[in-house]
């Protein structure tokens, strides 16, 4: 099955429409798949609609990431986002990179890289009659094999008021038990441009890097788009892990923040990037305790008619605990 058959099934579990699971996408899921595979969108009205955006869209394409993105109605604007997180102590960039790597030494993590990724993503439920707007987080399961077959499974999280503070305090996501998607990946269905298992050298984390498109020379925000997209399809062991920091260390424009609690609780320490177009800035997250690359926000930076300035665009978070995600 081709990479727009997968979309096409996909789609059709995601949408929030309670639709069989043999029907053929509607036009607004239709619409989703052409803005993932970088196409031109036609938007379609519709009262209700799954609003989301993963990072490196065309990547999560591939990796089957259900953090679907659906076009609004002409002329809506989106009105709130989660709450962006709040740094404090801030230490240089330095300082946090080495802190990560001596972290990674120190701790266990996975022996050999895993055809396996367990992560936290959000999209927004947008009433289109009366606006009123709830963050949805999805918890997401993807497991995938040799032979590219596997299974993706998403677990709808406990919806809640952007504009509700309780709510954006500690751990912002729980899993509501309710199944959103369940979708089988047939052997040689699943596209990924690196498919085997590679090592820990600097070179090896290179080449899987720019196999995900990082170039020779990347800028900070392009390691941090390739590393994005590596972990959306493989969890990797504590010394690859501590490679990518080195590659980040040695790119330009990367920012540290200083420290947070995410939005599973976790204690985590940051880095920012701003895209190459200089419309949304991307901020990493590094765990405190373990070192590991946790999570990925995006932020818009350039206001339009549809996201406000300052609006929380996306979050990814990997590590995320088997029992969460049940």
């Amino acid at each position: 099955m081709s990479e727009n058959g997968l979309l096409d099934r996909l789609l059709a579990q995601a949408d929030p429409a309670q639709t069989p699971q043999d029907a053929k996408p509607d036009a607004a899921a239709l619409q989703v798949r052409e803005r993932i595979i970088r196409s031109a969108p036609r938007p379609h009205p519709r009262r209700r609609r799954i609003v989301g955006w993963a990072s490196g869209l065309a990547v999560a394409a591939a990796a089957v990431v259900v953090a679907v993105a659906v076009l609004l109605p002409q002329g809506m604007a989106v009105a709130e986002s989660p709450a962006p997180l709040d740094f404090s102590a801030e230490r240089s960039t330095t300082e946090t990179l080495r802190a990560a790597q001596t972290a990674l030494a120190e701790t266990s993590g996975p022996a050999v890289p895993e055809r396996l990724v367990r992560s936290a993503t959000w999209g927004l439920d947008i009433n289109g009659g009366t606006g009123e707007t709830e963050v949805v987080p999805q918890l997401n399961t993807l497991r995938w094999e040799p032979d590219l077959s596997g299974r993706m499974v998403s677990i709808r999280g406990v919806p809640y008021d952007p504009t509700d503070a309780s709510a954006n305090v500690g751990a912002e996501i729980s899993s509501s038990g309710e199944v959103s998607v369940d979708l089988a990946i047939e052997p040689g269905e699943f596209a990924t441009p690196v498919p085997d298992a590679f090592g820990d050298s600097r070179a090896d984390v290179e080449g899987a890097l720019m196999s995900f498109g990082m170039p020779d020379e990347p800028t900070g925000s392009e390691v941090v788009l390739a590393t994005t997209a590596v972990l959306e399809q493989w969890t990797l062991t504590n010394a690859q892990e501590s490679q990518i920091i080195g590659i980040l260390a040695e790119a330009d424009g990367v920012e540290a923040l200083g420290a947070t609690t995410d939005r599973l609780g976790r204690p985590v320490a940051g880095l920012r990037v701003v895209t190459g177009d200089g419309a949304a800035s991307d901020i990493v997250l590094l765990s405190l305790e373990t070192g590991r690359i946790v999570g990925v926000e995006r932020t818009n930076i350039v206001e339009d008619e549809l996201i406000a300035a300052g609006a929380i665009l996306s979050y990814t978070m990997w590590d995320v605990d088997e029992r969460l995600v049940e």
